[in-house]
């Protein structure tokens, strides 16, 4: 193996760090682990999914468009998930648009390798329809947040939840990227930016965006935060790390 993928673990996506090892061991021969780079396409609206992802350093943003060009962000998926739900839950096709927001790496696995696991109807499905539960609440909550909460409590939580998702505090994001996730114009994402910097909570640079104060950020985000947040929590809650997962792929 190359000192490059030396560099990666399956365990750093958290449903595949969940896995029990026969699980684990079944699907660790099949993972690709592949570049996503900011801007990637993985799959467009109405394409049939040949392949399942489980993002480890990237964010994946699952967009719907509209006739006239619009569109909004209707979910995010990072090292918490997988991306491809709608394979295992009675179709091969989706109607939202898969980009990488946050440039970062992932792992790819046959969309047929998945299904066989899946319908062995063991701890595999299990978890990946609570996730399904999990992203269905990110979803709705973000319908309920676009449509009654301002461009500045979006923001909060749009900066959060790519946070939880990271490392560091430190985004690489332009405004007019934002405003595509929000669905809102981009003068509504500078204003809201402005009075966050205002703040002191964020700082931005040509499309750089440094969290300075997260509990800022924290105290003036809208409830929907803590609901996905939350939910998350709940589902996964009694999801634990396959003992000695990570030692033994570093040992391998």
């Amino acid at each position: 193996m190359s000192n490059h993928q030396d560099q990666h673990d399956p365990n750093e996506n958290h449903l595949l760090a969940a896995l029990l090892d026969a699980e684990f061991d079944r699907l660790a021969p099949h993972l690709e682990l592949i570049p996503m780079l900011l801007g990637d396409v993985l799959y467009e609206s109405g394409g049939k999914l040949q392949h399942v992802y489980f993002p480890t350093t990237a964010i994946v943003s699952l967009h719907y468009e509209l006739e006239n060009g619009g569109s909004s962000e209707i979910a995010g998926v990072g090292n918490e998930g997988v991306l491809g739900i709608s394979l295992f839950m009675g179709g091969d096709t989706t109607p939202s648009r898969a980009i990488v927001q946050t440039g970062g790496y992932g792992y790819r696995l046959r969309a047929q390798i998945l299904m066989d696991e899946f319908n062995l109807a063991g701890q595999v499905m299990r978890l990946l329809l609570r996730y399904t539960q999990a992203l269905i609440t990110q979803m709705s909550q973000t319908a309920v947040c676009n449509r009654h909460h301002s461009v500045e409590q979006q923001l909060c939580r749009w900066l959060l939840l790519t946070l939880d998702r990271l490392p560091s505090s430190e985004l690489t994001m332009t405004q007019q990227l934002i405003a595509n996730m929000l669905g809102v114009r981009r003068e509504g994402v500078t204003e809201a930016a402005g009075k966050l910097q205002d703040l002191g909570f964020i700082s931005y640079r040509r499309g750089h965006i440094s969290v300075l104060d997260r509990a800022g950020l924290e105290r003036d985000v809208c409830e929907c935060y803590q609901v996905v947040k939350k939910e998350f929590a709940r589902l996964l809650s009694d999801v634990r790390q396959r003992q000695g997962g990570a030692a033994k792929a570093q040992s391998a």
